[in-house]
């Protein structure tokens, strides 16, 4: 029998872990508080890039992230499709945002990243309902980027574990992680269950959860209204818009969403961003959206907006992944990210490769959860406002 290994969370980075164990032959039982995706999953951009990603060794590793996506979707030929690897537009207005913005470009080009200019008319040609202002005199087409549908990813990657015979348990509410001499032991709703390995991807509830094990790794309030970790999602109804690509303007940013229908952005309005109280279809939040999206795409006031969500996004406390055991006695594996969504297939094989045939990934050398063993508590990740930030 292979080890058997508790991943704790069914988003789309346990899922891509799971998955990944599954498939090197450990024996594999996945726990969920609620339902697969009803974390951050759930109420993701999905946008997949390594655009405003720093320093250095975190670009490296969503690049290779933004890599493994195009590998996994290659392998799952003729099946429903949910990678989009259409690139992403961005046009600033203001003079500071075109000179940040083509630093970025600069920036971006020195590391091979792919990305070139356009003008107005090429835009049209590759978006036609896409509205480019006349102040605007060329648009940056980051070629390599896309987008991904986030339920239909999460449910490939828990199909295919389940298929190598992965058990899923939901709801199960997992109280406490407890390594010891023997294994780790997971208390699940009052049961004691034991394992040779837990690898815990609980996203927002990172921190409570490895406190049980003793390990200290502090996030970013995920519940302050108008802090660095929330912000809105509007999703629209069925519209008839053609959008294939990410467009990422100084007021909106859209992507596509299956269907017709459309995830919109403002991070502007992220101020007024609060967990506890999120806006309705006829609030002054849906109101601008509405107006902004109008702006800068042809037939965007048909597409009314259904719903507007705040995310709550994962932030350990210096903004950074965290990858890696969180116990000497190498028990307890801990993945919190940002990126969970850009990053979730990649580390899905890094953790993999890790935890059973003990390969340590250059690519994680400086995401450890032990850079946070002396951390003085404060979070030093400021809210992302600026033209294409996440």
């Amino acid at each position: 029998m292979g080890m058997r290994v508790a991943v704790v969370g069914a988003g789309v980075v346990g899922a891509s872990v799971a998955r990944e164990l599954v498939l090197r032959g450990a024996n594999v039982t996945m726990f969920e508080q609620d339902h697969p995706g009803a974390g951050t999953s759930g109420t993701s951009f999905a946008w997949i890039n390594s655009h405003e990603k720093r320093p250095d060794s975190y670009h490296r590793l969503n690049v290779a992230g933004c890599a493994e996506h195009e590998r996994f979707a290659a392998a799952a030929k003729g099946s429903q499709r949910w990678h989009f690897a259409t690139g992403n537009l961005v046009w600033a207005e203001s003079a500071t945002e075109r000179d940040v913005l083509e630093r970025r470009v600069k920036r971006l080009e020195h590391h091979g990243y792919p990305c070139r200019w356009l003008d107005p008319n090429d835009v049209r040609l590759l978006e036609p309902d896409v509205r480019v202002p006349p102040s605007v005199e060329r648009v940056a087409y980051f070629v390599g980027e896309g987008y991904v549908l986030p339920t239909l990813l999460l449910a490939r990657l828990l199909g295919e574990a389940r298929d190598r015979g992965a058990e899923l348990r939901y709801p199960a509410r997992v109280r406490s992680v407890e390594p010891n001499k023997h294994g780790v032991d997971l208390v699940v709703d009052g049961q004691r269950e034991r394992f040779d390995r837990v690898v815990s991807c609980v996203g927002r509830w990172t921190h409570d959860l490895v406190a049980t094990a003793g390990a200290h790794l502090p996030l970013v309030d995920p519940e302050e209204a108008g802090g660095p970790a929330v912000g809105f999602l509007a999703y629209t109804g069925p519209s008839l818009s053609r959008m294939s690509r990410v467009l990422t303007t100084p007021r909106i940013s859209i992507r596509p969403d299956g269907g017709g229908r459309l995830v919109l952005q403002a991070l502007d309005l992220d101020t007024a961003a609060d967990p506890a109280s999120p806006p309705g279809p006829g609030s002054t939040e849906s109101t601008i959206l509405s107006e902004r999206l109008g702006e800068v795409l042809t037939l965007g006031r048909s597409a009314t907006i259904e719903s507007i969500r705040v995310g709550q996004r994962v932030l350990p406390a210096d903004g950074h992944t965290v990858a890696g055991f969180a116990d000497e006695g190498e028990g307890l594996y801990v993945v919190a990210t940002h990126s969970g969504v850009t990053l979730g297939p990649l580390l899905g094989r890094l953790v993999a490769a890790e935890l059973l045939d003990h390969e340590e990934s250059s690519l994680l050398a400086d995401f450890r959860p032990d850079r946070f063993r002396d951390w003085d508590g404060a979070v030093t990740v400021a809210p992302t406002r600026g033209l294409g930030e996440q």
